[in-house]
């Protein structure tokens, strides 16, 4: 959630304006140039797999003008071993926007049971404007600029609006002859240039986090070529984006109601209150204790704001009482435990505990970069190569979350507004949510958000407590696309399910799923072992 920090699809009204990539109920199909593309096939590094191959494919920037300029996209692939049992290809998305997904086949290749890798192809790829497919960046970036944007103070407004403007002024810059078309809708037409180019009548799909609403999105533009789709992770197509982010700040209240129930019950342990009023409280007076007078943290400061700069901390019990057990120890001058916390940011040299620190320096919750969805790291680039801009993931991150929607109010005292209210009503992160964010400065969007009006007979899963796409914005996805049938992991923590964990009570129906193509005949609710204890001394690792 921190740099990049971290989620639109567009209605088809431009459709018939777009002359290539649909099928007859879609808006577009590739030209007859792309359709004859033929990837030349090549050994990705002599230090992966052999089996591990990778090609660049040719797509327009603009498909109104598709034969003009083009980008690169880069896609990888690994054959299935067992041509009797091979179905088709699966396309690959760990999330982002801004993640690179090219090397995911390698990471799903070794995770899959064989019974279901045997049936397709792993088609792996990095979208348009990531990694090794065109690039963009916004120029050199502080390390502030790549935050999701600070808690909302009316003294200091004035600087958040000038953060806002100067971050969309420099993606503007550095990259604003393509930033427009880095949209969610361009990068699904992609995706039908991958499986035209891969010679295949339908592709079947697994997306995590934001890959879940591309998925969504290619479902409604090219429904006849949607085959097997695995959502994992849900984005509501209704909240993209603002309301995405602000589901970070409504759906951490009751992840942290659930967590002082948790240190309650293990007050001996833990010693931040025997019921929980009594945990809340603890907690709030170290946010005014460090509003008044920062606390000095592992030799560091640390402020209110920061304490609350990370919603998905709460949704881990273990981590956030080791957490705020070290904090209240610095706070009250006592010894601290080696070598740092748990997870939460916490950690002796994390950077940015000052008081103008703008929030997660990883990227969004939508990018999976914080909970660790498969393949994605808590830097915000996933496994993708060295030679891209170092701030690529924050600008295909904004061009994506700013350009896929025209819901993005201009006006800034409309953040205002917002930030105040909300950090009245959804008082740990409702400020951050909803403060002014670059989109105020964004371009005019070229395409409106895609409906979703169209029949998708796909499989959506999602943890019961997932701190990046909340429980509500995965049950979003599931009513917006009717068909679509829910696996709900309760007790689940973490962002990303099915293959984050061996022992996941969702992996045995989306196993069925892909295997036989048959969806559950109704929603599907399972119970998640619960996780292994972890002792407070671990915790406070």
């Amino acid at each position: 959630m921190k740099r990049l920090t971290r989620l639109l699809a567009t209605a088809g009204l431009l459709a018939a304006a777009l002359p290539g990539l649909a099928t007859p109920s879609a808006s577009a199909a590739p030209t007859p140039a792309y359709l004859r593309q033929t990837p030349a096939w090549h050994r990705c590094s002599p230090d992966r797999p052999a089996a591990y191959e990778c090609a660049t494919l040719k797509v327009p920037l603009d498909y109104q003008r598709p034969e003009g300029r083009t980008l690169d996209l880069a896609i990888s692939r690994m054959k299935s071993e067992n041509p009797a049992k091979r179905r088709g290809v699966l396309l690959l998305n760990p999330g982002g926007p801004g993640a690179s997904g090219l090397y995911r086949p390698i990471r799903t290749n070794a995770e899959m049971p064989k019974d279901v890798r045997d049936r397709y192809d792993l088609i792996g790829f990095d979208p348009r404007g990531v990694g090794e497919s065109s690039p963009i960046g916004c120029g050199d970036l502080s390390e502030v600029e790549v935050g999701v944007g600070g808690a909302y103070r009316p003294e200091t407004f004035a600087s958040d609006v000038s953060w806002a403007r100067g971050i969309a002024d420099k993606c503007r810059e550095k990259s604003g002859d393509v930033i427009p078309y880095i949209t969610t809708r361009n990068t699904a037409r992609d995706m039908d240039v991958i499986r035209a180019a891969l010679g295949e009548r339908t592709v079947s799909y697994l997306g995590y986090s934001y890959g879940t609403y591309l998925g969504a999105v290619y479902s409604q533009m090219f429904p006849e070529r949607t085959d097997r789709f695995v959502l994992d992770s849900g984005v509501d197509p209704g909240r993209v984006w603002r309301g995405m982010i602000q589901a970070w700040g409504t759906e951490a209240e009751p992840a942290f109601e659930r967590w002082t129930r948790w240190a309650a019950e293990r007050s001996d342990t833990y010693g931040l209150g025997a019921t929980p009023e009594a945990v809340s409280a603890t907690f709030w007076a170290l946010v005014a204790r460090a509003d008044r007078d920062p606390i000095i943290h592992h030799g560091e400061k640390v402020t209110g704001d920061y304490i609350r700069a990370d919603p998905s901390l709460f949704f881990d019990p273990h981590g956030a009482s080791a957490v705020v057990k070290s904090i209240k120890a610095s706070a009250d001058k006592a010894p601290q435990p080696p070598g740092g916390t748990a997870p939460g940011g916490m950690a002796p040299g994390a950077s940015g505990k000052g008081a103008d620190r703008k929030g997660p320096v990883a990227q969004s919750p939508l990018g999976g970069v914080r909970a660790g969805v498969p393949g994605v790291d808590a830097g915000g680039a996933s496994e993708g190569p060295d030679a891209t801009p170092a701030s690529n993931a924050t600008a295909v991150y904004w061009a994506v979350v700013c350009g896929d929607t025209d819901s993005w109010p201009r006006d800034p005292e409309q953040y205002a507004r917002d930030a105040a209210r909300d950090k009245v009503k959804h008082p740990l992160y409702g400020d951050f949510a909803s403060n002014i964010k670059p989109c105020a400065f964004w371009q005019r969007p070229l395409e409106p958000a895609t409906p979703m009006k169209t029949r998708a007979d796909v499989l959506t899963v999602q943890n019961e407590w997932d701190p990046m796409t909340p429980l509500g914005t995965g049950q979003g996805l599931h009513q917006a696309l009717k068909g679509s049938r829910m696996v709900l992991a309760l007790g689940g923590e973490g962002h990303g399910v099915y293959l984050s964990n061996p022992t996941a009570c969702a992996n045995i129906p989306v196993n069925a799923y892909l295997s036989t193509g048959r969806l559950p005949a109704k929603d599907v609710t399972c119970h998640n072992p619960p996780p292994t204890p972890d002792p407070e001394g671990a915790a406070a690792r």
